[in-house]
C-alpha cells in the first residue's frame, strides 16, 4: 500500500500528458515558443531487481519527448526515487540509467526492461522536496540543482489534477540556456 502523500503525488504525475493546447495556441498566435513535449509516466517498482526488501519508497521511470520547431524528436528518460515524509511532502531524487541501456530502449512499455537495484545511483540533482498544498490540492516545488562545472539546474514546478506547469530553467555560468521564459503545460491526453 503506498503512502497517501505518494498516492496522492503518483496520481497526478503519471499517465500520459503533453501541451499540445499550448503549442496550438502559440500557433494560432503567430508564434511557437514552447516545444511540444510528452510524458509518459508510471511507476517502475516490477522493473527494478535485487532491491533490498526494506528500502522504501518507489521509483519512477518518465519518458519525456520533446520536438522543437524544425528539429527531430527528442527522447529524455529520466528515472526518479520518490519517498514520502510522511505528512505533506514528496520528496523526489533523480536517478542516473545505468549506461549500458539505450535511450530508445528505456520506455515503460519495454516490458524487457529491468534495472539492476545495485547499479543505480542518485544523480547529483539533490533531493526535490514537492510540498502538497492540500487546500490548493497541488504540490508544489522550486529546487535548484548544481550540476559542476558552471552548470545549474532550477526546476519550478506545479502538479495538481488539471496537469502539470513546468518550468526548467539551465544556466551554465549565469547565462540562461533555456530558450523561453514561462512553464510548459502538460495536460492529460485524452485516450
Amino acid at each position: 500500500m503506498l503512502d497517501p502523500i505518494l498516492e496522492i503525488f503518483t496520481s497526478i504525475l503519471c499517465g500520459t500528458l503533453d501541451n499540445q493546447q499550448q503549442v496550438n495556441d502559440e500557433i494560432a498566435a503567430g508564434k511557437q515558443i514552447h516545444p511540444y513535449a510528452k510524458h509518459v509516466t508510471a511507476i517502475c517498482d516490477h522493473k527494478i531487481i535485487n532491491r533490498p526488501a526494506d528500502h522504501d519508497g518507489l521509483y519512477i521511470l518518465e519518458e519525456s519527448y520533446y520536438i522543437y520547431p524544425g528539429k527531430e524528436m527528442e527522447l529524455k528518460p529520466l528515472l526518479f526515487y520518490m519517498r514520502s515524509d510522511g505528512v505533506s511532502k514528496a520528496l523526489l531524487n533523480s536517478v542516473q540509467i545505468p549506461t549500458q541501456f539505450e535511450k530508445a530502449e528505456v520506455t515503460n512499455a519495454n516490458e524487457e526492461l529491468i534495472f539492476d537495484f545495485h547499479e543505480l545511483e542518485l544523480r547529483n540533482f539533490g533531493t526535490a522536496e514537492y510540498h502538497y498544498h492540500e487546500d490548493e490540492n497541488c504540490f508544489k516545488v522550486n529546487h535548484t540543482a548544481d550540476m559542476g562545472d558552471g552548470l545549474t539546474f532550477q526546476l519550478i514546478e506545479t502538479l495538481s489534477p488539471e496537469g502539470l506547469d513546468v518550468m526548467e530553467l539551465v544556466h551554465k555560468h549565469g547565462v540562461k540556456l533555456t530558450p523561453y521564459d514561462t512553464p510548459i503545460l502538460y495536460r492529460r491526453m485524452k485516450s
